[in-house]
């Protein structure tokens, strides 16, 4: 149902799978601008680093086909290491399950547009998935995942189409199986974000707002096992735990205990890594100019950043999850997707490292929950000025060309998505889903029924009243 009482139906469900499978024809035929012959000894495309900034075709997928041994078909991990910030061995900056499906389309390429292709085909059934999913939810606002310009831009950009399906795969058990119990929904869900952990960490911050929802009796209170005493499933919450506990510790335990040093290296690798121009962060746009000088950036900044941004991230979770129990007291329902959503906009706002394709994180959520679509259009012209001028602004430093109206697009796509992720963090907590109905207007709310009359008392019954 896209709301209760209005039918999706499966052709329409249908045409926006098959629009998304055209979608992202263009976003793979986008960057296969990048590939092809002649190539390098190292099976690296001569046009690469020719037009990869200056053409909008550039994609880490290309760019890590060599430097994290892919090229040399290593399985990931096991052998690796960081040194002076350098990954080596097989080691990727990512957890597990990405790395691995990066290793999965290495296999039997020998270049880097072999490889951008074997990895096109390994996550087209991710994007797929996505479509069909928020088809079945909200119905034709599935058209912002199945045919938006992010998709175009981002779709085979990195490695984040695997993780966008699970953690809409989490919301689409949750709310399209109702008839199962919530505590076995809850446990499916638990395991589809904790695999979303392991392939790009975000989604594992979705669980803590799932376990409120169990916690609580899932809609409206009234899910709540017959076993459970009172108005609280604690059980429920305790099994959604241990499900998503078990599932990342028996996804990164293998890789753990055959190569620590190279597992360890990826999460290494990000703590380190610096807030710079690569980042698109309102941490090097805003902050970082307080802390140059004519000789140079100073050190500090880097250590600020690295304090005060996991900080700020945590506090603004703990807001979120804060303003969800004030909407559960006052609706009765723990509003999990619409605190998850907002939970993303944190990290997105907040995190030192915010590279153009995390809009694909968002995507989901802009279709699942009722907000302006006016503000959801500002965010694609602010994401574009981004997910196009930065690689612009990179090519005219490259070059040596003017920079400043680009640099000014750059800024105005980072402030103005700054401000519109600020405006969605609180807009999030107030929306309520597209597969519900939208709440009536004040001028259109329902009149209350009217008080039924006294049925008027037959005479016969009358008289023989003794009274």
């Amino acid at each position: 149902m896209g709301s209760r009482g209005r039918a999706i139906t499966t052709p329409a469900v249908v045409a926006i799978t098959l629009t998304c499978l055209l979608t992202l024809l263009l976003a793979y035929l986008n960057k296969a601008r990048c590939a092809g012959a002649p190539f390098e000894s190292s099976g690296r495309s001569l046009v690469f680093d020719r037009i990869k900034d200056s053409t909008v075709c550039y994609s880490d997928i290309q760019f890590l086909w060599l430097d994290r041994g892919i090229d040399q078909h290593l399985f990931p991990y096991i052998g690796g290491a960081i040194t002076d910030g350098q990954l080596t061995g097989g080691t990727v900056e990512y957890p597990v399950l990405s790395g691995l499906l990066m290793w999965f389309g290495g296999i039997g390429a020998n270049t880097d547009a072999q490889f951008l292709m074997h990895s096109a085909l390994i996550l087209l059934p991710f994007g797929l998935a996505t479509a069909w999913m928020l088809g079945r939810l909200a119905g034709w606002p599935a058209l912002l995942w199945a045919a938006s310009p992010p998709l175009v831009l981002y779709g085979f950009h990195n490695w984040e189409l695997p993780v966008v399906a699970a953690s809409t795969a989490a919301v689409f058990v949750v709310a399209r199986y109702e008839r199962v119990p919530l505590r076995t929904r809850g446990v499916v869900a638990a395991v589809l974000l904790a695999l979303g952990l392991c392939l790009k960490i975000y989604p594992g911050a979705f669980l803590l707002p799932l376990i409120a929802y169990v916690y609580t009796g899932g809609r409206g209170g009234r899910e709540l096992p017959v076993t459970a005493t009172g108005r609280r499933d604690p059980r429920g919450a305790l099994a959604v735990t241990a499900a998503a506990v078990g599932t990342v510790v028996a996804v990164n335990l293998p890789f753990a205990l055959a190569g620590y040093q190279g597992w360890r290296a990826s999460f290494t690798f990000q703590s380190v890594r610096e807030a710079d121009i690569t980042t698109n962060s309102i941490w090097y746009w805003g902050l970082r100019p307080l802390f140059t000088s004519t000789e140079g950036p100073d050190s500090t900044y880097a250590q600020v950043v690295s304090v005060a941004s996991p900080a700020l991230v945590l506090a603004a979770f703990a807001l979120a999850l804060w303003l969800g129990h004030r909407r559960y007291r006052r609706d009765g329902t723990y509003p999990w997707v619409a605190v998850s959503a907002a939970m993303l906009c944190g990290f997105m706002e907040l995190h030192k490292v915010h590279s153009p394709q995390y809009t694909l994180w968002l995507l989901p959520f802009l279709v699942l929950l009722r907000v302006p679509w006016s503000l959801v259009g500002a965010y694609l012209v602010a994401d574009l000025a981004v997910g196009i001028g930065v690689f612009r602004y990179f090519d005219a430093l490259y070059t040596g060309t003017d920079a400043t109206a680009l640099e000014f697009v750059v800024q105005a796509g980072v402030w103005g998505r700054a401000a519109l992720l600020l405006a969605l963090f609180f807009l999030f907590l107030r929306a309520p889903l597209r597969l519900e109905p939208p709440p009536p207007e004040p001028d259109e709310a329902e009149p209350p029924p009217p008080t039924p009359e006294r049925a008027p008392v037959p005479v016969r019954a009358l008289a023989a009243d003794p009274r």
